[in-house]
């Protein structure tokens, strides 16, 4: 970066782009919002905002180190984000609860503990007997689990507009209903172009997500290599006692809220940009959800949504500068976790923006591991 940018254009108005903006404009810099759908209203608003590391990435590498990192900083991040917006934020970390059907199974969850009490992260390994005095709601066809206490989930979407109005708190503007189609560099400015004009600024985050690889950047090619993949959420009404934790299997993961609602992800789906919800999405999902936990069988239906999960070759995060257009930033790719890696993101691409510190964390996550972008 060649000086602290005093604007800043950040294109993108999911969880990933709107915490990057909270972050950079609480920092004190000009920044302004873009995106063509509503805050939130990309992959964003169908994510049951799992907040689970040591469950979603591998037992050693880059990905786990990010998110772990990442979960730490989440008690703080929801504090300040609340107050600053206003707004209750809905945050548990009532830890998970990760259930096996079968010895494959089983086997596999003891690999886990083994791995994270290697680690130091406490996980205790259950059988099937003290798995149902964990979760009573669990059925006959469960044959062991194995609890993580640091994990938990965050309401994405109330997360995401509370670090909207925070960020607009400190001066950001939001720009709705403009789809950025290229970014280039000219005179020590970026050019920012939409489908309604031109802006200027002095540096930029691509935070598109699915829709980055369709921005054109300094008018070369290739383009970011994401690729949409499709999650389907189910919405169900739980009747009688609630579930105590987010409980998960190798087929779903069901996120328990205060008000009744079950949460029910999620579809891998390599579908492009069809965001449709389909017959098949929901039934695979409410066979998984009624196999470990039968009393779903009971429950309301309330509605499935979609969302389009920015999607790298080796399930990376893009985070970092540009090497063919100064003073932009990625921040993108995030696959999975969009909202656990929030936090951290934002940090990361301020502190390279905004201070020159390109933490060492970046290397694994750089944009140049796939060529010149």
């Amino acid at each position: 970066m060649t000086s602290r940018p005093s604007d800043i254009i950040v294109v993108g108005a999911g969880v990933v782009g709107c915490a990057v903006a909270y972050e950079l404009a609480r920092r004190g810099v000009s920044v302004e919002i873009i995106d063509d759908r509503p805050v939130g209203m990309g992959a964003t608003q169908a994510s049951a905002g799992v907040l689970a590391p040591y469950i979603e990435a591998p037992a050693d590498g880059p990905l786990l180190n990010l998110t772990a990192r990442s979960l730490d900083l989440f008690d703080d991040f929801v504090a300040r984000v609340s107050a600053e917006s206003g707004t209750l934020v809905p945050y548990r970390r009532t830890g998970t609860l990760d259930v096996a059907v079968d010895d494959a199974g089983l086997r596999a969850l003891r690999a886990q503990a083994e791995a994270l009490a290697r680690r130091g992260v406490p996980a205790l390994m259950l059988d099937a007997a003290a798995a149902r005095t964990e979760e009573p709601h669990l059925g006959d066809g469960i044959i062991g689990g194995l609890l993580i206490d640091a994990h938990g989930f965050v309401g994405a979407s109330d997360l995401t507009r509370a670090l909207v109005t925070a960020a607009r708190r400190h001066g950001a503007q939001l720009v709705e209903q403009s789809r950025v189609r290229r970014i280039t560099h000219l005179h020590d400015e970026l050019i920012v172009d939409t489908d309604r004009g031109s802006l200027t600024a002095d540096a930029a985050v691509l935070a598109a997500g699915s829709w980055c690889g369709e921005i054109e950047i300094g008018g070369l090619s290739p383009r970011v290599p994401v690729r949409p993949i499709r999650g389907q959420l189910l919405s169900i009404a739980w009747t009688g006692t609630p579930l105590r934790r987010v409980t998960w299997s190798h087929r779903c993961y069901v996120v328990p809220w205060d008000d009744g609602t079950v949460l029910v992800g999620a579809t891998v789906e390599d579908a492009g940009f069809d965001e449709r919800t389909t017959v098949a999405g929901v039934r695979d999902l409410l066979d998984a959800a009624c196999e470990i936990l039968p009393h779903a069988w009971t429950a309301g239906f309330r509605g499935a949504r979609v969302g389009l999960r920015p999607s790298t070759s080796d399930h990376l995060p893009i985070i970092g500068a540009s090497s063919i257009v100064p003073n932009l930033m990625y921040a993108t790719g995030h696959y999975r976790n969009g909202v656990l890696l929030a936090p951290l993101t934002a940090q990361l691409v301020a502190d390279a923006l905004l201070d020159g510190h390109v933490d060492p964390m970046l290397a694994a996550v750089s944009p140049s591991r796939f060529g010149e972008l």
